[in-house]
């Protein structure tokens, strides 16, 4: 089994933080418009490489989705991407239909699109994000039934980094996200004993609060991540995407660093 790189997406400006990882970058630089059209989001700084990551924050739906998918693959060949992230936080029919083109008109380049969930029926031909982020069940499970909907070669761990504040009983599921800071004081005020979920790979503990009762804490760090990642790829599960945001301040514990020339750790 060929395992690929873990796919980052990073900003152009905190491209010098991957020098000496084995990732691929997907650069965040890349907005769905009005028209549609295709825009650059954010910094201007050059990129080349990789793999483009294309958000919709803002789309307003309307449009044809073929000169978008134009200037989708012209950017593509001038920069030398190998495949596009769709970063969509919505859905819409002129993103279904732009997904279903991009899909067909990447692979007959041998590119590679990714897609959330929501677009896995758009295109056969792409590659589906498949979130790591659970409050309950099991990520072996959450991914083996992705496998048995898509195929096992179309799912791609999508590394979702979890801080959450339940109140107990949860029957929404739901809790408040934290901070790193937050998450940070609630463990140096409350000094719990923390705990491991192998079945979600995450940390949890549980604290009392006079104003509002029982809590649950769910969260991940550097070795959390790592073992979502192992378990992954102990499945089969070939690819991984994370935000770069999200990882940062663990990249040490993800075994991403590339051997010096003697073979020896950098």
């Amino acid at each position: 089994m060929t395992y690929e790189p873990l796919i980052l997406i990073t900003p152009p400006d905190k491209l010098r933080v991957l020098k000496g990882l084995s990732v691929t970058p997907a650069h965040q630089a890349y907005r769905v418009g009005r028209g549609p059209h295709l825009f650059r989001a954010g910094s201007t700084a050059p990129v080349r490489g990789g793999l483009m990551v294309m958000d919709d924050r803002g789309f307003d739906g309307w449009g044809e989705p073929a000169p978008l998918c134009d200037e989708v693959m012209r950017e593509c060949a001038a920069r030398g991407f190998q495949g596009v992230v769709c970063d969509f936080e919505s859905q819409s029919p002129l993103l279904e239909r732009a997904v279903r083109e991009l899909g067909e008109r990447l692979s007959r380049r041998n590119w590679r699109l990714y897609v959330p969930e929501a677009y896995a029926p758009c295109s056969p031909r792409s590659r589906v994000l498949v979130s790591s982020a659970l409050s309950g069940g099991s990520l072996e499970r959450r991914l083996e039934e992705a496998a048995e909907r898509y195929g096992l070669g179309r799912v791609v761990l999508a590394v979702q980094r979890v801080a959450e504040d339940f109140f107990l009983p949860s029957p929404s599921g739901s809790g408040s996200p934290l901070t790193q800071e937050e998450l940070r004081r609630r463990i140096e005020t409350r000094q719990p004993s923390v705990f491991f979920s192998h079945e979600l790979c995450a940390r949890y503990f549980t604290y009392m609060s006079q104003d509002s009762g029982a809590h649950f804490v769910l969260f991940d760090d550097g070795d959390t991540i790592r073992k979502k990642l192992q378990l992954a790829r102990g499945m089969g599960v070939a690819g991984a995407v994370a935000a770069l945001e999200e990882v940062e301040d663990c990249l040490d514990r993800l075994n991403l660093r590339l051997p010096s020339p003697q073979g020896g750790p950098r």
